[in-house]
């Protein structure tokens, strides 16, 4: 049989915001489709509709934009292969359900919730399936005619995938590798309900997966229990042939203690578990999301390849690029991955010295602006080089250079207390006329001048300094003195000490 064409699909349900688990399926789905130069593929699986979220399809459209995960067909991006939502594949599916009964691979159940809800109450455990069928309101149990005239008076049924019993399913799994169940703890699964003339996710995951092509399904080990029923389903349909191998990823787990990942544990410990603020339309409840937080898409990227895989290296920084190069399904884990966001703020400071000093500046000229400080990019660059190995977010830069756009209105009470002796309101006034004098105001130059007068004068050069320091920041913070006043200017530096002079007398 010739080689197939590698071509995998991310699937999400548009019922609210896409949670970061589902963010590092897609990702490893990108990571897998490229290397092996194959194609990703976006679906809506909207079969639920009591579940649809309005907004949630273009929410998970952009989060991806933004990450810069992309797909090469699907929904809103076109392809042989559509349509790409399952919503509007109904026609498809009836036809594959009609196959299934013609060939006694499922049946009719007309059991009603009340009905399904007494039988739980008579029989522990109860599960739909070989050993209680018979018993049942189906197609099995009932007269052909029976069966005609209840469709025929519209009584509402689902089909179910008739599953036989004690058959070992082995699911040949590319990170656990072969997985075995046996098919009696497998229920007759429902497949598709008249009620609302659409199929379960079990069945349209299976038709759509085949009709699309797809090689490969790598999805979460939540999605692993389903397995032998797919390839059950597969075998019935007989495309065996066609079946893709599948990939269950290791879950995702909490920061702390055990149990997966999920929002309240973000909540608690003040870490997005979405990409994208959420805005709830039903509660308008807000989750806070990665790119509103401030973090680098890259660094967000980076930081989810590593939960669950390794690079077989100590490489932790990596590009996209060089993930897809160095990924490797046999390298996942098969236990699941603690949260650790501690490491994704370390991965977005990392990201922030890495960028240029101008890309940076950027990002940090709206959050001048807000603070009503019109940017004047050269010095906004020059100040990012000095302050960006200090903060692990863009936004954290205000706080640590906003003297560099405002000058102090207070001081420090303990840094004052510590730092402005009895003699530093004159040694000051001293330094703002030595520094008016200078005429090339470069950091080396005053530096030479500022120290051969404190040697002159025989002053102690930490009390000067750091005198100098409250001056013009107003606390003891920031980098090389000479830098922030070469920053600052000659005239706004000595405007600033002067000004230091008089409150701090």
């Amino acid at each position: 049989m010739a080689e197939r064409k590698v071509r995998v699909r991310f699937a999400p349900s548009p019922t609210g915001a896409l949670h970061i688990g589902g963010v590092r399926t897609a990702l490893y789905n990108y990571l897998f489709a490229r290397q092996h130069g194959g194609d990703f593929v976006f679906r809506i699986e909207d079969t639920d509709s009591n579940r649809f979220v309005p907004g949630a399809e273009e929410y998970i459209l952009e989060s991806f934009k933004w990450l810069g995960i992309q797909f090469d067909e699907g929904v809103s991006f076109g392809g042989n292969h559509g349509p790409y939502r399952q919503s509007e594949r109904r026609d498809i599916y009836k036809k594959y359900v009609q196959q299934l009964l013609d060939n006694d691979k499922a049946y009719i159940a007309f059991d009603t919730p009340e009905e399904l809800d007494a039988k739980r109450a008579e029989i522990a455990n109860f599960q739909y399936d070989a050993s209680v069928r018979m018993s049942m309101r189906n197609s099995l149990a009932l007269s052909k005619e029976e069966v005609e005239q209840l469709i025929a008076d519209g009584k509402q049924y689902v089909v179910r995938f008739k599953i036989e019993p004690n058959e070992n399913v082995v699911v040949d799994d590319l990170i656990r590798n072969e997985v075995t169940i046996n098919s009696s703890i497998l229920d007759d699964k429902v497949l598709y309900k008249s009620a609302d003339e659409l199929p379960t996710y079990h069945l349209a995951n299976i038709v759509d997966d085949h009709l699309m092509e797809i090689t490969h399904v790598i999805r979460g080990e939540e999605w692993l229990p389903s397995a032998p029923l797919h390839v059950l389903l597969y075998r019935a349909f007989g495309w065996e042939d066609t079946m893709p191998q599948f990939a269950h990823l290791p879950l995702l787990l909490k920061p702390e203690g055990n149990g997966k990942l999920s929002k309240r544990d973000g909540d608690r410990l003040g870490f997005p578990v979405f990409p994208l603020q959420w805005t709830d339309p039903k509660t308008g409840e807000v989750s806070s999301g990665y790119r509103e937080a401030g973090y680098l898409p890259e660094a967000v990227i980076n930081f989810l390849a590593l939960l669950g895989w390794n690079p077989g290296n100590d490489q932790e920084v990596m590009s996209l690029e060089e993930m897809t190069n160095l990924f490797n399904l046999s390298r996942c884990s098969k236990s699941g991955a603690k949260f650790d966001y501690k490491k994704g703020i370390w991965f977005n400071h990392i990201y922030i010295q890495q960028k240029s000093n101008e890309e940076i500046a950027e990002l940090f000229a709206p959050i001048l602006k807000e603070q009503g400080i019109e940017p004047v990019m050269d010095k906004v660059v020059v100040v990012v080089g000095m302050m960006k190995d200090r903060v692990n977010f863009v936004k954290e830069l205000w706080d640590a250079s906003s003297f560099f756009f405002i000058a102090p209105t207070a001081y420090d009470e303990k840094t004052a207390k510590k730092r402005w002796k009895d003699d530093s309101a004159q040694c000051m006034t001293e330094l703002a006329e030595v520094l008016a004098a200078i005429e090339d105001f470069t950091p080396q130059n005053q530096e030479t001048i500022v120290m051969s007068w404190i040697a002159d004068k025989g002053y102690h050069t930490g009390n000067i300094m750091n005198a100098f320091r409250l001056a013009l920041v107003g606390e003891g913070k920031g980098p090389h003195m000479f830098d922030i006043s070469w920053v600052l200017g000659k005239e706004e530096t000595v405007a600033r000490i002067h000004r230091a002079v008089e409150v701090l007398k």
